[in-house]
């Protein structure tokens, strides 16, 4: 017997009721409401698996619905039902966060398959949470270990920059694991399936650097007795890692900011042009604040604009050089001696949501408690203001 829970969101009553006997034969335990505003109230109490909602409706329509579960309840399938004349509204709709939709008289065989659909989806999502929850529990990502708050901002950052295209500049002291977060940015790419090529800059002689990178023709120079590829040749498709980038030649370098602008390079001899599809992850045991206070501008911002999940940069987003003069109580709550155990959870509480920009099931997770808690401890604190 199915377990998931679909509320369905309708207000005409035949309607509502057939679909729920339909959803129903399906083995799927159902609720109603008859308009969105019912409807909030019903995911807070039932804490649905999917919504089948219809789009024109009193009171609260299926779009100002559609809206408020994705501020609140961001990973909830939404099924949006419309008749044909509607069609660019639900398209619409998507484009805010609607699952799909189906048109009225709804098909069944389609309403299932979207169903299952949403359910693998909602499995799937279960087993990241699942997965992140294990990391924060044993300390693990991949192959590297630790459960340390600076350890997990670490592996908060390989997920946020993995998926992206930008290339990587990864800081810190010899033997602190650099290697290992680019290969874990690698793993975790679209490019995972695509070679990692590592390069140690500090170990190749000047001479022979760019012929290492770049690759050479043969009769390049003295000894090149045949045709060799560099690098970024051999990473083509995947990520080339270089470590130490800082001791690079300078006159290499400014051949490697070309390939980065332009992902093009010539071999060593050779004339012609070739195109590349690498991404750059490169290490440095140097400190590049002088760089960054002189004005590193590009990266500061390319950088910020991958970690910040939202359309505003904040101070939280730029890098932690950035961030070296901000107040630390800015995402704090400051509880002076005297105040009792509810104003202190109130209080808490009303930071986190403004920590989250409002999204409740961000703040649940964050506090440690469930969404529905959340919400009465809320309602709670909305009834004891109008007192």
């Amino acid at each position: 017997m199915n377990k998931q829970r679909i509320l369905i969101v309708d207000d005409e009553p035949s309607a509502r009721e057939g679909l729920a006997k339909l959803v129903s034969n399906w083995s799927f335990v159902t609720a109603s409401a008859e308009n969105g505003e019912n409807a909030l109230g019903s995911i807070a109490e039932t804490e649905p698996h999917v919504v089948i909602t219809d789009l024109f409706m009193p009171v609260m329509d299926g779009m100002t619905l559609l809206k408020r579960i994705k501020e609140d309840y961001p990973d909830l399938a939404v099924i949006l039902l419309t008749a044909q004349a509607t069609i660019d509204s639900a398209v619409e709709a998507i484009k805010v966060g609607a699952y799909d939709y189906l048109e009225k008289p709804v098909d069944p065989a389609r309403l299932r398959i979207l169903l299952d659909k949403c359910l693998e989806r909602e499995k799937t999502l279960k087993e990241v949470q699942l997965l992140k929850s294990q990391l924060k529990q044993y300390g693990s990502f991949g192959d590297m270990a630790g459960s340390s708050p600076q350890m997990l901002e670490v592996y908060r950052l390989i997920e946020m920059v993995a998926p992206s295209t930008a290339s990587v500049l990864i800081t810190g002291e010899s033997g602190t694991g650099k290697e290992l977060v680019a290969r874990n940015i690698h793993l975790r790419s679209k490019r995972s399936d695509g070679p990692f090529i590592a390069i140690n800059c500090s170990a190749i002689p000047e001479t022979l650097m760019e012929s290492e990178i770049f690759g050479h023709e043969k009769g390049s120079f003295t000894g090149a007795l045949e045709r060799r590829l560099g690098c970024f040749e051999l990473a083509n498709g995947g990520t080339i890692f270089l470590d130490e980038i800082a001791e690079m030649p300078v006159g290499t370098q400014s051949k490697l900011l070309r390939v980065i602008e332009e992902r093009k390079f010539r071999r060593l001899g050779s004339k012609n042009e070739i195109d590349v599809d690498v991404r750059i992850v490169a290490a440095t045991n140097k400190q590049p604040l002088k760089a960054v206070e002189s004005g590193e501008l590009r990266n500061v911002v390319e950088r910020s604009l991958i970690v910040c999940d939202k359309d505003l940069i904040e101070e939280k987003h730029l890098p932690v050089l950035e961030q070296r003069e901000v107040a630390p109580s800015a995402n704090s709550v400051a509880i002076p001696v005297g105040t009792t155990v509810a104003e202190a959870e109130k209080q808490l509480i009303y930071k986190t949501l403004e920590f989250t920009d409002n999204n409740k099931t961000r703040a649940a997770e964050i506090l440690g408690v469930s969404l529905k808690t959340l919400h009465n401890k809320l309602n709670l604190y909305d009834a004891e203001a109008q007192n």
